[in-house]
């Protein structure tokens, strides 16, 4: 399955500098603990600023760029159909982290999201989810966290 994770300002930012604009330990554990012994997918960006795979996952980086150097427990495709042909073969999920312009390449191939609802409006943000992202699911599901942090689940109808 292939499946979006994002944490959300209540302003859709998701992004400040390459980063997220916000520190919430609660949020970073979550994602450890869902996308664990899967595959993340993300774009060169977003691979940059996490700067190394990330233990016990396997990172796809969607790029069209030849820049980015092989190493174990990564792998480089250059668009979308790739990406999908790769979820087919996964024993796991494929997570779909980032940044926005992934989100919005995948977007029809998403079959659920995982939304962490952040407390804070990010005013100097530079990077934002669509206000529309979710019109093409409904909520199934939602859990509480710490730091005043709500994780809500929606699936594709």
């Amino acid at each position: 399955m292939i499946i979006g994770i994002v944490a959300i300002a209540k302003n859709y930012a998701i992004g400040k500098d390459g980063k997220l604009p916000w520190h919430y330990s609660a949020d970073l554990k979550f994602f450890k603990e869902t996308t664990n012994g899967n595959a993340i997918v993300m774009g060169s960006n977003t691979w940059r600023s996490i700067g190394k795979p990330l233990p016990n996952r396997l990172s796809v980086i969607l790029s069209r760029t030849n820049d980015i150097e092989t190493q174990p427990n990564v792998v480089v495709v250059r668009g979308k159909a790739e990406v999908i042909a790769l979820a087919n073969f996964l024993k796991g999920d494929l997570f779909v982290i980032g940044g926005a312009m992934t989100f919005n390449n995948l977007a029809d191939a998403i079959e659920k999201w995982f939304v962490t609802e952040v407390p804070d409006i990010v005013e100097e943000a530079d990077t934002f989810m669509p206000k529309d992202f979710l019109d093409r699911f409904q909520l199934s599901e939602t859990r509480e966290l710490e730091g005043h942090l709500t994780v809500k689940t929606f699936s594709r109808i």
